[in-house]
């Protein structure tokens, strides 16, 4: 007498039936995957951008404070960001008399 594990299936009638098991696993498992890469990509640009600024408020404040400067205060910190964050939306503002205040706006 012999017997067959699995209710008398062979191994390889077993084989066929799960065929395509793991490629439709991942197609399930696929908008997921794009929906969180596709966040990380968008706090990765807006955490840039605030860096961005930043980094021309610290350029416009140091031009602004000193005697000696070459250029504006606006021209360095536009020159300190990326062009492409230039482009998007680059707002300047100066306020203060012996303290100085610069505040950039850049547009995610």
């Amino acid at each position: 007498m012999t017997t067959h594990p699995y209710g008398g299936r062979t191994r390889s009638a077993r084989a066929r039936g799960d065929r395509g098991q793991v490629a439709m696993e991942y197609l399930g498992f696929l908008p997921l995957l794009l929906l969180v890469a596709m966040a990380a990509i968008q706090l990765g640009l807006a955490a840039y951008a605030a860096s961005q600024a930043g980094t021309a408020s610290r350029a416009g404040a140091r031009t602004e404070a000193s005697l000696d400067a070459r250029g504006s205060g606006r021209s360095n910190a536009r020159d300190a960001v990326s062009d492409w964050v230039e482009e998007g939306g680059f707002r300047y503002r100066k306020s203060g008399g012996q303290d100085i205040t610069v505040t950039v706006r850049v547009k995610v």
